[in-house]
């Protein structure tokens, strides 16, 4: 994307409304009767009612032709194709080639990507199977009843989140755990229960050399073999067969993965057109694989499609990954909104804030455009947010009552994944009058008339009023299966790319990462010692060194 936004037309357009825009959404909601069915939306098994955000006709009519002024469709085509939009790494953008159908063609420089992804799924189903079934076993013959996932960022939050969301369709007597932190607290406490003859590592990590990944992973493998060897159950054993039946990987790097002692048959992987953050429906999903099994995990894969197919296809006023992308371009860049609150009304989904803070806030969180300018206007929000009704007793008092805008997602299903009743009450009906009511009180509020006929004492009055026309989006689905899953991944996905194309930066690289990684091995000398290395530090940095040196002797 080479168009500046601010130089549009629309762009300006959206400057003069919002230089005066107000907007009462109980007036509104009043005088437009048919406003909830005009701005509620269907996409996949998802529907979606936009009604109770700050927009009128006119801001929809702008930010469509903002969209069409930047080139939104042609950049998603060409996302779609295989072009090499991401620049910087000069590589294309395929996450959704992860789930097209067996019978799709498409070829990028070359290569038929379709044919690559199906095999290497079933690759990871085949694999998958054995562990279901006790086919495969451990060194000693027993089956495996715990599959810890060793990654970090894509390797980790994808998976996770999606095994937490997926927990009643996971085979009884089996387990995933999920180690991502280097501090060595994760790794023992997802160890320290285990049985090593049951347990089952894989190994995320695309070259095989994250400094996190890579020092878990040999954590894991000198825990696997020392408890192993405690139990006699290394007598006449060599190390690298019993590696090789308790660890697999995902990573195409082959050489590193057999240096390890895993049997290269034994890894899974994928391309560099898949992002980390985008790269749970691949074979980084593996664990899932095994914990759902193939047939849930294509049901996962089909959730995704039907929201690509969405996106790709439907007229731009009712395609819902570009409404909410360009809804969330007016909070941040026209109303001043710098944070989102994802809000899900479904246990089962409580790390899907986090898993969204790394797709958005990695992809957008930039501050040059793809063609090297830097960038004037804002970009990105901070994405964050916990289960309802938790959250109502935590951090819901400042979006109703506080200064900040907070634009907010609300997400629920229908059916719950356990009916139960308290006497006379459907719990799941008590949930969900908290979801229906706090979306209509942050849009109505309570006036102070209101508030004075409930008889309120008048000094405290002022504390008992609720402005309104705080904006929501709620999102509904029959329930949460594996499908509902991969629509909402893929729903955030699209809409992540929307705010980026609008913006005209580099969705797909994430080279922030990279400079505290690189200073972290530059002072770890310092660190064990190197009194070099430490007086080459910054001040700040060396008396901190010199704190952890003295308190740790």
């Amino acid at each position: 994307m080479s168009i500046d936004p601010t130089t549009t037309a629309a762009w300006q357009r959206l400057n003069d409304i919002a230089e005066t825009f107000t907007i009462d959404l109980r007036e509104v909601f009043e005088n437009e009767p048919a406003r909830a069915s005009a701005l509620s939306f269907e996409a996949g098994d998802l529907y979606v009612d936009m009604s109770k955000n700050l927009i009128t006709d006119e801001v929809i009519d702008a930010l469509l032709e903002l969209a069409g002024e930047v080139g939104v469709a042609d950049y998603r085509a060409k996302m779609f194709a295989g072009d090499k939009i991401n620049v910087t790494e000069d590589r294309a953008v395929l996450h959704t080639a992860l789930r097209r159908e067996e019978s799709d063609e498409l070829t990028v420089d070359g290569q038929d990507v379709i044919a690559d992804v199906h095999a290497e799924l079933a690759k990871v189903y085949e694999f998958a199977d054995k562990v279901r079934s006790g086919e495969w076993v451990g060194i000693t013959g027993k089956r495996i009843t715990h599959v810890v996932n060793i990654g970090i960022g894509g390797s980790d939050l994808g998976p996770k989140m999606a095994y937490e969301a997926l927990k009643p369709y996971v085979q009884d007597g089996l387990q995933c755990r999920f180690v991502s932190n280097i501090d060595p607290s994760d790794i023992y406490e997802n160890t320290v229960d285990l049985d090593p003859e049951t347990t089952l590592f894989i190994i995320a990590s695309k070259t095989f050399t994250t400094l996190e990944t890579l020092t878990n992973a040999r954590l894991a493998r000198t825990w696997l073999l020392d408890k192993l060897r405690a139990a006699g159950a290394l007598d006449g054993v060599a190390d690298n067969d019993a590696v090789a039946k308790h660890f697999v990987a995902v990573s195409t790097a082959l050489d590193k993965v057999a240096d390890f002692g895993i049997d290269p048959d034994n890894a899974f992987g994928f391309w560099d057109w898949v992002g980390g953050r985008y790269s749970v429906d691949s074979a980084i999903g593996t664990a899932l694989a095994v914990a759902i099994g193939a047939d849930r995990f294509e049901e996962f894969l089909s959730g995704f499609r039907a929201i690509d197919e969405h996106f790709a296809t439907a007229e731009a006023k009712d395609n819902v990954p570009l409404l909410l992308g360009l809804l969330n371009i007016w909070y941040v860049n026209f109303l001043g909104a710098e944070s989102h609150a994802v809000l899900p009304y479904a246990q089962y989904l409580h790390r899907f804030p986090a898993y969204l803070q790394q797709l958005t806030m990695e992809s957008n969180g930039k501050s040059v455009r793809a063609d090297g300018s830097y960038i004037e206007y804002d970009t990105g929000e901070i994405f964050w947010g916990e289960p309802g009704t938790n959250g109502q007793h935590a951090f819901y008092q400042l979006i109703h009552q506080g200064t900040r805008l907070i634009p907010c997602d609300f997400i629920a299903v229908a059916k719950p994944t356990h009916a139960l009743e308290d006497g006379d009450n459907d719990v799941h009906e008590l949930f969900l009058a908290n979801f229906f009511a706090q979306t209509k009180a942050l849009a109505f509020g309570k006036t102070e008339e209101e508030v004075i006929v409930e008889g309120t004492p008048e000094h405290i009055v002022p504390a008992r009023v609720f402005e309104g026309n705080k904006p929501s989006t709620s999102i509904m689905a029959p329930e949460l299966s594996p499908k509902v899953l991969g629509e909402l991944i893929a729903l955030y996905e699209h809409i992540t790319f929307v705010q980026g194309a609008v913006w005209g930066i580099d969705s797909f690289d994430q080279w922030g990462v990279e400079l505290g990684k690189q200073l972290a091995k530059e002072l770890t000398p310092a660190i064990a010692g190197d009194e070099q290395a430490l007086a080459d530090a910054d001040a700040s940095t060396r008396a901190l060194i010199e704190y952890y040196r003295g308190k740790r002797a």
